[in-house]
């Protein structure tokens, strides 16, 4: 510590990386179609996944006001329940309800994540201002806009996470969900670039969540919340900003006390390319499977090999998988599985379900369905090894595949096709073929939620691409509240 000089009050300029990011956030023009159409089905493919969560009590649990009866009439909504909460707390729950069944969007490079978990942020902000009646600064964003700050969010998320790798150091992705959110939120509530700049560093100064919830032995459901909490502390911070609160300016680059000291081994935080659109345009969607991201190719190749095995399930000598770095470190896993955040996060049980089943569900990850006798059989005898070559177009910037392969040897000297699978229906490369299907993945959700009256509104609304783009957000968000019962 005596090499640095800590008796010196002389108060630095912000780090480039704070301005760069309050820049992009606050001022960038998005002019590029293909990111615009991306974040419309994204819109749709994230409400699709809050709407689905809403089934299932272990998440429903964790939403509504923080403490009963802490409700606030005029503000922000929830899609999908009838709740007027503060926009923190609105914040919470759209991004809890997004994540919980693992079947949101993905990232994946140095470091991974799910970038549409900033719609818990970016939705009830957009609700919450366009629902404020007086002041001033009293604004309705239209879909159109709301639409341009998924992009914004997208891309910091995303560009942060090509050369940084949090995960290396112990710390959750979730990190960069709560500075991406910040720095949107803060924009779209009429921040100036000093308090944008502000409630980023702030952000930074968090710190980071361990990865612990998400690895074995300790596997379990914060894992499924954490993205709530990252965008609750988002809006938090840009509330915050604004009512002239500072900021620490080498938040990330102070020697000693400073993120990249305390947390990243000392190594400078990087932006390999300039914030644009890139993120959004190159998204990876989990359209087929609610399955973690590394292992989608892998259920692909298993639902392949179903038919052939289905009947000699008895006479497996074992499994052999192939797949990326990641997926090794990530999802390789061996003995019990505790609950559904375990098994969800394991490419054994991943695999052995549609080698059983022929299926690969939410529900598969609940007790009832691991207690089938036969998919800890086959988990014991699968042999789970790095690919290289996967591992190199996984990191490659114009391939960003995610491959994996499967193949099954029985017990009389046989053996299934090697199937292999470079990148699933959700890949940028498979676009045509996925952009059907995740709009009757968001259909379906609709009408399995709302009555039919609801649900065709819903529907209609998101088939127009001009008017949805001209709508408030708080138009679209009284459309998308629980009104009627389903039929």
């Amino acid at each position: 510590m005596s090499g640095h000089d800590f008796k010196s009050t002389r108060r630095p300029e912000p780090d480039p990386l704070l301005l760069d990011i309050a820049r992009y956030a606050r001022d960038a023009a998005i002019d590029s179609a293909v990111a615009f159409d991306t974040a419309r089905y994204c819109l749709q493919d994230t409400l699709a996944c809050g709407l689905q969560a809403l089934q299932y009590p272990a998440c429903t649990k964790l939403l509504g006001p923080i403490v009963p009866g802490a409700v606030l009439p005029g503000g922000a909504r929830v899609p999908g329940l009838n709740l007027e909460l503060d926009p923190v707390q609105a914040a919470f729950n759209i991004g809890t309800m997004v994540r919980w069944l693992d079947f949101n969007d993905t990232w994946l490079a140095a470091e991974w994540g799910h970038p549409s978990d900033n719609l818990g942020a970016i939705l009830a902000v957009a609700d919450y201002m366009g629902r404020r009646s007086t002041g001033a600064s009293a604004r309705s964003l239209t879909v159109r806009e709301l639409l341009a700050a998924m992009i914004k969010a997208h891309e910091i998320q995303g560009v942060l996470a090509l050369e940084n790798s949090f995960n290396q150091v112990g710390l959750d992705h979730v990190l960069l969900v709560r500075v991406a959110s910040t720095a949107v939120a803060t924009a779209m509530l009429g921040g100036s670039l000093e308090q944008v700049v502000n409630a980023v560093s702030n952000a930074w100064l968090d710190g980071g969540a361990l990865r612990t919830y998400r690895h074995a032995p300790n596997t379990g459901s914060r894992k499924s919340w954490a993205a709530g909490d990252a965008t609750a502390r988002a809006v938090r911070h840009a509330l915050i900003a604004l009512t002239g609160e500072m900021g620490y300016p080498s938040a990330l680059s102070a020697p000693v006390w400073g993120f990249q000291d305390v947390l990243f081994k000392g190594k400078p935080l990087v932006a390999p390319q300039a914030f644009g659109s890139y993120v959004m345009e190159n998204v990876l969607f989990k359209i087929s499977y609610p399955a973690e991201f590394h292992a989608q190719t892998a259920v692909e190749c298993a639902l392949r090999l179903h038919p052939v095995v289905r009947e000699r399930l008895h006479e497996i000598d074992r499994v052999a998988i192939e797949t990326q770095e990641p997926g090794v470190r990530i999802i390789d896993k061996i003995g019990p599985l505790a609950n559904p955040a375990d098994r969800d996060h394991c490419i054994q049980y991943m695999i052995a379900v549609p080698l059983v089943f022929g299926r690969l569900r939410a529900a598969d990850y609940e007790d009832a369905v691991a207690a089938d006798p036969r998919i800890d059989a086959l988990r014991e005898r699968m042999q789970v090894r790095e690919n290289a070559r996967f591992t190199a177009d996984y990191y490659e910037r114009d391939k960003r595949y995610i491959g994996n392969a499967v193949q099954v040897f029985f017990r009389d000297g046989t053996a299934t096709e090697r199937v292999q699978v470079d990148y699933p229906v959700g890949h940028r490369r498979r676009r045509v073929e996925g952009e059907p299907l995740l709009v009757r993945k968001f259909e379906d959700s609709v009408r399995a939620h709302f009555g039919a009256a609801q649900a065709q509104r819903i529907v209609t609304c998101f088939a127009d691409r001009r008017a949805l783009e001209a709508m408030r957000v708080d138009e679209l968000m009284s459309l998308l509240v629980k009104s009627e019962q389903t039929e």
